[in-house]
């Protein structure tokens, strides 16, 4: 990993409603998610409550739901939805000419 950006991959490479992961040496993996309308997020792939594999999760709107407890956690902040309290750790995602590339600082903290 070099420079500020890290590349990931195409866009078109994670599915409309679904994520795939990245692994990042020292740690948690970070999942990227693609929303239904196209739009990218990146968090650590855990879920505050129980630790579930948040990239195993089913991507409805805006939201991720924890494969564990269906624990829903908004993409674009990585806090908890509804009555449940918690944050995941988000990771700054950015698109250029298709790529998808997330900050190399924040994903190796996140990862820690």
């Amino acid at each position: 990993m070099t420079g500020e950006w890290l590349d990931i991959g195409w866009v078109d490479e994670i599915p409309l409603r679904g994520s795939r992961t990245v692994q990042v040496t020292g740690g948690d993996d970070i999942a990227v998610f693609r929303t239904g309308e196209g739009k990218v997020f990146a968090l650590a792939d855990r879920c505050p409550h129980k630790g579930g594999r948040l990239s195993q999760g089913i991507v409805h709107g805006g939201a991720v739901a924890c494969p564990l407890h269906n624990w829903r956690i908004a993409l674009a902040t990585g806090e908890a939805m509804g009555e449940d309290k918690g944050c995941t750790p988000t990771v700054p995602v950015k698109i250029d000419a298709g790529r998808v590339l997330i900050c190399r600082a924040s994903a190796l903290k996140v990862a820690a």
